[in-house]
C-alpha cells in the first residue's frame, strides 16, 4: 500500500515537469502539502489506504507489517498458537513469538501480540481534521469520515483487549501542546469501550450497507455493527468475570455487565434481521461446505474481510503465508505443518449425534483400527478444520505413521518393511494433527522462499455471519433469553451438520465458539474476556501417533504426553489477563502506570 502513495505521488510530480521553471523553483518537488492531499481526491484516498497499511492487526492480529513480521509470514499464527489451539512445530527454528511466551515468560519487557497503535491514530485524526475542508462532494466526505471513524474504533479495540484502559487520543498532538496533552494518562477500560460503542453508533449509518465491487475490503455499516457486536460482547464478560483494578484502568464495574450485554445482542440483531447475510451453505457435503466458507470469496458469511492476493508481499503484493506454512509436505523447505493441533483441541468436536469426541484413550491404547474407526461420525468441521492420517490432499492420502508393527508385536522405526517405509513423508514427531483451515489444495507450495511463501490469495475473515450468531447466542443467554440464544446456536450446529441443542447452556455456547471459530483469532482473547484462561491454557497437551500395522494395513494408535515437550510447561498467569506497556512505554510517559502483576 506504500507504494500505492509513492506512485500517486511520483504522477502528481510528473505532471509538474511540463510546468515552467519559475513554478518549479517556489515549490519544492518533494514535498506534498495537507492542501495538496485533501484537495486531491486521489490523494484523499491514498492518504486513507494508507492508513489500512498502519493496521497489521487487520491481519488476525499481527503486530507488525512487511513479508517477514506480518501476515505474510509465520506471525498470522502468533495468537492461534498461544492458546490451547496449536503450537509451532518446526522444532530446529520456532520463529513465533507466541512459542516462548506460552510458557510463563511474559514479563515487563512485552513482545507479545504488542501493538501500540497511536501512529495510525495520529493519522486517523489528522484525516478527520482536514477532510471536512476538502473540496470533495459532501456525500463522500461523509462517507470517507465514517470509514476513517471505524478504523480508528478498529484500532482502540485492538489496544483494549490488549492492555485495558490505555490514553484516549481523538485530535492531532503538536510539540507546543500542555505536557497533560503530550503525556496522558491512562483512560479508564470502561472508557475506552464506550467510545468504541460510541464511535460506531456515530458513523454506522453513514457507512454503506452494500460494498461495490471495487470497495470490496473497505467497511460496510455492518461491519461496523459486527465491531460494536463484539466489542460490546468483551466488555460485558469482563464485566460479569473480571475485577476492576488501579481504580478502573483495568477491569469494568459488574454492575454494567447487563446493559454491554444489550447493546452487543442489539448490534447482532441488526445485522441477522437485516437480511444481508447468511450462514454459507452451497454445497452438499458438510465438510466441504465448511472449508468453502474460507476458500469461496465474497460469500454470503462474510461482512469483513482483509484482501489477499497471490503476489508475495517483498515484491508489492498482499499475499499471506497460510499455504506454505500449513500445508503439509512437499513444501519447497522440506517443512509444511508449522501449526499443529493439540490432540485435545481436535477431542473438542464432537460426535455428529452431539456426544462427546473425547477418546478413550485406555481402551485405544495398543488396539488396531482404521483411521475411519478412529475418527469416523465426527462434527464434519472436524474433516475441514484439521488433516491427520489418511485425510486426503491433491490426489492421496496423507501419511503420518511413525514405525511399522511387525508380525512378532516389535515396531521397526527405520528402514523398511515388505517394501514399506518404517515412517511416512508428514512430520510424525509433532501432534500427528494439521491445521486445514484456510488450505487452498491448488496453491504451489513448492515455489520457494522468494515466489511462494506469501502468496495465498484468500482474503482473512475479520467478521462473519456465524460468529454473530454465536455473539447474539451468548448475549441473549446471559440476558436471560435462553430459548434465542439456543436457536442462534442451533443454526449453526444445523449448517455444521451436528445434533442440535434442547436448551443451551453457557458452557455449551462457550464450546461452539471454540469449534466453529477454530484458529480464526477467537480463542485466546474469547479465554481471556471469560477469565479462564489460567485454567484453559495451563494445561499440558498431548499428540497422537500412528503405528502402521505390517499385516493389517491398520493402525496403532499411540498417545504422546506433553508434547510441547519436557521443560515447556504452558503457563498463563492472572496478571496475563493483560499485557504488560513494557518498561520502555512508562519511560516514555512517566503518568503511564503498568498493569497489575508486571
Amino acid at each position: 500500500m506504500k507504494k500505492i502513495v509513492s506512485l500517486i505521488v511520483l504522477i502528481s510530480l510528473g505532471a509538474c515537469f511540463s510546468c515552467n521553471k519559475q513554478v518549479l523553483d517556489k515549490r519544492p518537488l518533494n514535498i506534498i502539502s495537507d492542501a495538496d492531499v485533501f484537495n486531491d481526491p486521489a490523494l484523499v484516498n491514498a492518504y486513507l489506504t494508507q492508513i489500512y497499511y498502519g493496521m497489521p492487526v487487520l491481519g488476525n492480529d499481527c503486530s507488525a507489517n512487511g513479508p517477514f513480521e506480518g501476515d505474510g509470514s509465520w506471525h498470522a499464527f502468533d495468537i492461534n498458537d498461544v492458546s490451547d489451539e496449536s503450537f509451532p512445530q518446526f522444532r530446529d527454528w520456532n520463529p513465533s513469538t507466541a512459542f516462548m511466551f506460552k510458557y510463563g515468560n511474559l514479563n515487563i519487557n512485552g513482545g507479545l501480540l504488542d501493538w501500540w497503535g497511536y501512529n495510525t491514530i495520529r493519522n486517523i485524526n489528522q484525516f478527520l481534521e482536514k477532510l471536512p475542508s476538502s473540496p470533495l462532494p459532501a456525500t463522500d466526505i461523509t462517507s470517507k469520515m465514517a470509514e476513517a471513524r471505524f478504523l480508528r474504533a478498529f484500532c482502540y479495540f485492538s489496544m483494549v483487549k490488549r492492555y485495558g484502559g490505555i490514553p484516549l487520543i481523538t485530535k492531532v498532538q503538536s510539540a507546543d501542546e500542555p505536557e497533560e496533552t503530550l503525556y496522558p494518562v491512562r483512560a479508564t477500560e470502561q472508557s475506552i469501550y464506550d467510545f468504541i460503542i460510541a464511535e460506531i453508533d456515530a458513523c454506522a449509518n453513514d457507512l454503506p450497507e452494500v460494498i461495490s465491487a471495487e470497495n470490496l475490503g473497505r467497511p460496510s455499516k455492518y461491519a461496523a455493527l459486527a465491531l460494536k457486536s463484539r466489542a460490546a460482547l468483551y466488555a460485558a464478560s469482563i464485566a460479569q468475570f473480571g475485577t476492576v483494578g488501579l481504580n478502573g484502568i483495568v477491569g469494568i464495574p459488574a454492575s454494567l455487565a447487563q446493559s454491554y450485554y444489550q447493546k452487543s445482542y442489539d448490534a447482532s440483531q441488526a445485522i441477522i434481521t437485516s437480511g444481508k447475510y447468511a450462514l454459507y451453505n452451497a454445497d452438499v457435503n458438510k465438510s466441504t461446505n465448511f472449508r468453502n466458507i474460507f476458500l469461496v470469496k465474497n460469500n454470503s458469511e462474510v461482512i469483513f474481510a482483509k484482501r489477499h492476493d497471490n503476489v508475495n508481499q517483498d515484491a508489492g503484493g498482499n499475499g499471506w503465508g497460510v499455504d506454505f506454512f500449513n500445508c503439509p509436505r512437499p513444501q519447497a523447505w522440506a517443512r509444511g505443518l508449522y501449526e499443529q493441533s493439540y490432540l485435545e483441541f481436535a477431542e473438542s468436536f464432537e460426535m455428529v449425534d452431539g456426544s462427546s469426541g473425547k477418546l478413550d484413550r485406555d481402551a485405544l491404547q495398543g488396539k488396531i483400527l482404521t483411521t475411519e474407526e478412529l475418527w469416523g461420525d465426527r462434527d464434519p468441521r472436524f474433516f475441514a478444520t484439521f488433516y491427520t492420517q489418511n485425510t486426503s490432499w491433491k490426489g492421496t492420502r496423507l501419511d503420518f505413521h511413525a514405525g511399522i508393527r511387525l508380525p512378532d508385536g516389535s515396531i521397526r522405526t527405520d528402514g523398511a518393511y515388505n517394501g514399506i517405509p518404517a515412517t511416512g513423508e508428514q512430520d510424525y514427531q509433532g501432534t500427528g494433527i494439521g491445521v486445514l483451515k484456510y488450505l487452498d489444495e491448488s496453491h504451489d507450495n513448492m515455489a520457494g522462499a522468494n515466489s511462494g511463501w506469501a502468496t495465498s490469495a484468500q482474503d482473512w475473515l475479520i467478521f462473519r455471519y456465524a460468529e454473530i450468531l454465536l455473539n447474539n447466542a451468548e448475549a441473549a443467554y446471559e440476558l436471560g433469553n435462553i430459548a434465542e440464544a439456543t436457536s442462534a446456536v442451533n443454526q449453526v450446529r444445523s449448517r455444521a451438520g451436528i445434533a442440535t441443542l434442547a436448551a443451551v447452556t453457557r458452557e455449551q455456547i462457550h464450546h461452539e465458539r471454540k469449534v466453529e471459530l477454530a484458529f480464526e483469532g477467537q480463542r485466546y482473547w474469547d479465554v481471556r474476556r471469560w477469565r479462564t484462561a489460567v485454567n484453559d491454557l495451563s494445561v499440558r497437551w498431548s499428540g497422537i501417533r500412528y503405528i502402521l500395522d505390517g499385516a493389517t494395513g491398520k493402525y496403532m494408535v499411540q498417545f504422546i504426553n506433553n508434547v510441547d515437550g519436557s521443560s515447556r510447561i504452558p503457563q498463563f498467569r492472572t496478571e496475563n489477563y493483560y499485557l504488560p506497556l513494557t518498561n520502555a512505554r512508562t519511560s516514555n510517559n512517566p503518568k503511564l502506570v503498568e498493569n497489575p502483576g508486571y
